[in-house]
């Protein structure tokens, strides 16, 4: 990997492209290094992950309303179109993307990867899939196309934090995608360079889908990216260029949204001939919830067969790192985190709400868990209000350590009983995690997508789509509608009933 420190430079200095990140990201998607047989396969998991959590959201609200969007815009003469979930029938592919993109992410449930910023690297797939089949890709460039937005998306992800200053996560997105397509589409570096600068130019926002009240927004953020991000290749192909340097400039991402004109940021990235095998390091999900809250689901589960009686609790202090603390703990001083009635997507954002219903069930389900019902239950209401976060600085240094080894992003449990008990355990990282109990491979991704698509896919189908998927790079040209499979037509007609919009 080559470490490239990135800052502002003022317009009258002497930067010229050859040093921009964007054309440095251009040039490690437009190198043919082969993609190694172990990132082809993890790829694969991916793909099938992604298929999991849309089965398990497909009626879901926001998906239905995403859904009926791409349905009203059919594809142009430039292609064959693309597929939206579940459904039968081609589209225009930036808004196959949107839909399939809101499907992956509105559980929370997919894959992630947590350095200096917080990323979902799954949400690559659902553009990249919508332009191959449109364009009639094979699953080859597919795979290529997908290696090279992980390897993008983790490492702006390693080395440029976005959050500290309040910018979303999907700015990274925006790129990655971009890059991912200039591969699988085998664009010149010159073309990808501008579709990179367009993309992020236009998918930087706010943190404020992640706080507070969180709404819906939180599963269309990244697919509005990678919506964005198909468009700007397209233009970028069409020869419009973007704002340059777009990180680097005086006007620029850093020198206003980010650390200013004297932070200096590293970003790794490969160089020449060096193999995309970031998705290597990036973890999927066992659990609906918020990443950061997978170990410590885990732990509640481990922890309850040690208390006789949940009532005789006096206190819980969730001691984690700095990132826990303020973005799912008590450290964010939202209230809304203990809210009964707060959303589907706060809750999932409150570690003190998971950690308690995990402490009660003994599980974690993805629609139960979240129930209104099961927020309002007093005696959860009870427990969870006596659930508190503190950042622990030995935590913050495992969560930001580059070591695999002790990179954590667990929790040590203090509970203290009534009788001045006190029980302590501590996990480091989630039991699906690589180094975990039970770490994820290809049985527990194609189980994990069996059990959401159960009464939603049928049988057969399931059986079509995992095959297809597991054959995913000898797929020919014009062969990748099958990685999307149809869901029963009486699943959907279950879907909520949703008004008339613009479209």
């Amino acid at each position: 990997m080559i470490i490239h420190n990135v800052r502002t430079h003022r317009s009258a200095s002497d930067f010229g492209q050859s040093e921009h990140l964007a054309q440095k990201i251009a040039e490690v998607a437009a190198d043919p290094v082969e993609v190694p047989i172990e990132t082809a396969e993890m790829v694969i998991n991916r793909v099938i992950d992604n298929a999991a959590v849309s089965a398990a959201s497909v009626i879901r609200r926001p998906v239905t309303a995403a859904r009926l969007q791409a349905l009203v815009h059919p594809h142009g003469r430039g292609g064959r179109g693309a597929a939206v979930f579940g459904v039968a029938g081609t589209y225009s592919p930036e808004w196959a993307a949107w839909a399939n993109g809101v499907a992956v992410r509105e559980l929370d449930f997919h894959d992630t990867f947590l350095a200096a910023e917080y990323s979902h690297p799954g949400d690559n797939i659902p553009p990249l899939v919508a332009v191959a089949q449109h364009v009639g890709a094979g699953g080859a460039d597919l795979i290529r196309g997908i290696a090279t937005a992980y390897e993008i998306q983790i490492d702006l992800t390693r080395g440029m934090c976005l959050h500290e200053h309040k910018i979303d996560h999907v700015a990274h997105l925006g790129p990655s995608v971009a890059a991912g397509l200039g591969t699988m589409l085998r664009l010149d570096v010159e073309t990808i360079y501008q579709a990179v600068g367009q993309a992020l130019h236009l998918t930087t926002a706010t943190r404020q889908s992640r706080k507070r009240l969180i709404s819906s927004w939180k599963a269309y953020a990244p697919a509005h990216a990678g919506k964005i991000a198909i468009e700007a290749v397209d233009r970028a192909m069409r020869g419009e260029g973007a704002p340059a340097p777009i990180w680097e400039g005086e006007d620029g991402v850093i020198a206003w949204l980010l650390g200013g004109p004297e932070k200096v940021y590293e970003i790794p990235l490969p160089g020449p001939g060096e193999a995309k095998r970031a998705i290597l390091d990036s973890y999927t999900k066992e659990h609906s919830a918020e990443y950061q809250s997978q170990a410590p689901i885990d732990l509640a589960r481990r922890m309850r067969e040690r208390i006789t009686d949940l009532a005789d609790i006096e206190s819980i202090v969730l001691h984690t790192s700095h990132h826990t603390h303020v973005v799912i703990g008590t450290g964010s001083g939202d209230p809304q985190k203990f809210d009964p009635s707060a959303s589907r997507e706060t809750l999932d954002h409150s570690v003190p709400y998971i950690f308690a219903v995990a402490l009660q069930d003994g599980f974690w389900h993805h629609e139960a868990s979240y129930a209104p019902e099961r927020a309002h239950r007093p005696d959860t209401v009870e427990l969870w209000r006596k659930i508190s976060t503190v950042e622990d600085p030995e935590w913050t240094r495992r969560y930001h350590s580059t070591d695999p080894g002790e990179k954590a992003f667990g929790a040590k449990a203090v509970v203290t009983l009534r009788n001045g008990e006190v029980i302590t355990d501590e996990l480091a990282v989630a039991d699906a995690h690589p180094l975990g109990a039970r770490p994820f491979a290809r049985e527990q991704y194609e189980a994990k997508f069996s059990t959401m698509a159960d009464g939603v896919i049928d049988t057969a189908e399931q059986r079509r789509f995992l095959d297809a998927a597991a054959d995913l790079a000898s797929l020919e040209a014009g062969g990748l509608d099958a990685l999307t499979p149809k869901v029963l037509s009486v699943v959907l007609d279950k879907a909520p009933t949703i008004g008339a919009g613009i479209f």
